[in-house]
């Protein structure tokens, strides 16, 4: 199947949004989607070749076709010309729409983590308690989880292991309704997320931006803080930071923060 959609998959894929992906020596992407291992590969600019599924709709979505990208390009660039020039350099990369449960379970397990020590978390606990599909597994549902819980001490999580079980058990209870975050407005949205066990203000806004859809969240890890620092010349808390790159780069301070993001994750792995 083939996509028509101005996307590249190397920054969207590549950069540290999802953790499932891995590109392949032929320069394509596998990951699992849906509990389906799926492989996608760059065509040209605007086509992607898809196998694995036939949810043309579904896929489209997941990788940010809902989203005008010229439009977002034009507003954030009319903010600030250093994020212009990285959008220029950097065509086509968009933000995921990620399954809501899998993105929230993800980024509690991305405290005080590397993007490749998330990664083997994650497949760890794919592993582990997700449906097999072949050669990958599924992302585990809560259930799931707590079916086989006995033996997580084997997925090596550390300190976030009986985080990860609680939010299972909450979430299979009932207790936490992973859809109702979809019908609140951002502040509501990361307020309700910072009350989840293991969830700080830099997970929430990562959920909110890759799960939950509020493109004026801008997440503030160890890179981003010293890119603002050292761009900006901004300091202090998390809120002071955080507070200003929403207000410099408005409703899409998202894809803003994605653009630094990228640059100074591709400088720092550049021979």
């Amino acid at each position: 199947m083939r996509i028509d959609l101005d996307v590249s998959l190397d920054p969207t894929l590549g950069c540290g949004q999802a953790h499932r992906w891995h590109r392949m020596d032929d320069g394509s992407w596998e990951g699992v989607w849906r509990d389906r291992v799926v492989t996608m590969r760059q065509v040209d600019g605007h086509t992607v070749d898809v196998q694995g599924t036939d949810d043309r709709k579904g896929i489209t979505r997941y990788l940010g076709g809902d989203d005008d990208l010229d439009l977002i390009i034009s507003e954030i660039s009319k903010r600030d010309e250093y994020v212009a020039s990285l959008a220029h350099h950097c065509p086509g990369m968009r933000i995921l729409r990620q399954d809501h449960w899998e993105c929230l379970a993800t980024y509690l397990l991305a405290t005080n983590a590397n993007v490749a020590r998330i990664g083997k978390m994650v497949e760890s606990v794919c592993d582990h308690f997700g449906k097999d599909l072949g050669r990958r597994h599924g992302f585990p549902t809560p259930k799931q989880i707590l079916d086989g819980c006995g033996c997580i001490h084997e997925c090596r999580l550390g300190f976030r292991e009986q985080r990860f079980i609680t939010l299972a058990e909450r979430v299979e209870s009932g207790e936490i309704d992973v859809e109702s975050f979809s019908e609140m407005d951002y502040e509501h949205c990361v307020k309700e997320l910072q009350g989840i066990n293991g969830i700080g203000p830099k997970v929430a806004d990562c959920v909110a931006l890759f799960a939950y859809e509020h493109m004026e969240a801008f997440p503030i890890d160890a890179r981003i803080s010293k890119v603002m620092e050292n761009v900006y010349g901004v300091t202090g808390s998390y809120k002071t930071v955080s507070e200003y790159g929403r207000k410099k780069f408005g409703q899409y301070s998202g894809y803003a923060q994605e653009f630094l993001y990228h640059a100074d994750f591709i400088q720092l792995r550049s021979p």
